[in-house]
């Protein structure tokens, strides 16, 4: 279903549309509006299953081992000596 709605735009803004429906990439004004608001929406979800993914890894490194300074840095050392050889 299609909504009428009506918006304002900054000249600018009006400029870009208009110029991406002259250069025939947009049907119309209307259409380049649609296609920012669903990038948007689209960018919103992702940001919503990023943040969803990195607290489900925080949950998983928080239950796992902890590692002490000073192991870490063996670990480290052992890695760099063994890319060296």
């Amino acid at each position: 279903m299609t909504v009428k709605s009506s918006i304002s735009l900054r000249d600018d803004q009006h400029a870009f549309a208009k110029a991406l429906v002259d250069d025939g990439r947009f049907p119309s004004v209307s259409a380049v509006v649609q296609q920012g608001l669903d990038l948007l929406r689209q960018r919103d979800e992702d940001a919503r299953l990023e943040r969803a993914a990195l607290r489900q890894l925080l949950l998983q490194r928080a239950d796992g081992p902890v590692v002490g300074a000073a192991d870490l840095r063996a670990g480290l050392a052992a890695r760099r000596a063994a890319r060296a050889e």
